[in-house]
């Protein structure tokens, strides 16, 4: 079985500019290519966001799904690869499946593309997306961009924090394999 990264996207990736409606205003973070190029060797990489904007009205699905486009071919024009991109479309008080921290979309990659939870990370700004990570069996790495440095209070103190996706990338390279750690 493979391990993956999964990704958050607003913030982790690219620049969190609100509910992004069109492709025009996705700005990659300064090392993200570099960062998945370097992970890409020994990860399946995937995407998870939730964007509730959605449900409230704020974009459309269609324009989330362009969005979404925009950023797997900018990414593959770099050579990166992303297995799959899921968006959850919910507000949080829908209390839907989808929802990060909640580890469907995980668990359905794992599904989809024979990955191994046990030694997959998820990388995000928000305390949702460590959660997530708790929540698959998986690590996570909270990175300090997006809306990082404002809830950096709320995760645990032994939770890995990264400057950025460089920064995450490089940590999570140096770590020791863990995937039997289940077995």
């Amino acid at each position: 079985m493979k391990n993956a990264i999964f990704f958050d996207r607003d913030g982790t990736l690219i620049h969190d500019r609100g509910f992004i409606t069109n492709p025009e205003k996705v700005v990659f973070y300064s090392r993200t290519f570099d960062a998945l190029k370097m992970l890409q060797e020994k990860f399946e990489l995937f995407i998870i966001s939730n964007q509730s904007g959605i449900a409230k009205g704020m974009q459309s699905f269609e324009e989330t799904e362009e969005v979404n486009k925009h950023i797997i071919r900018e990414l593959a024009a770099q050579g990166i690869i992303i297995r799959g991109l899921y968006s959850c479309p919910h507000k949080r008080e829908d209390n839907c499946r989808c929802m990060k921290p909640k580890p469907y979309f995980a668990q359905k990659a794992a599904v989809d593309y024979g990955i191994s939870l046990s030694g997959s990370f998820s990388i995000g700004d928000h305390p949702h997306d460590v959660e997530l990570a708790r929540n698959f069996g998986g690590r996570g790495v909270y990175v300090l961009t997006g809306h990082g440095k404002k809830h950096r209070c709320e995760i645990r103190k032994n939770d890995f924090v990264a400057k950025n996706i460089f920064a995450a990338a490089t940590l999570i390279l140096k770590q020791p394999s863990f995937e039997n750690a289940e077995r």
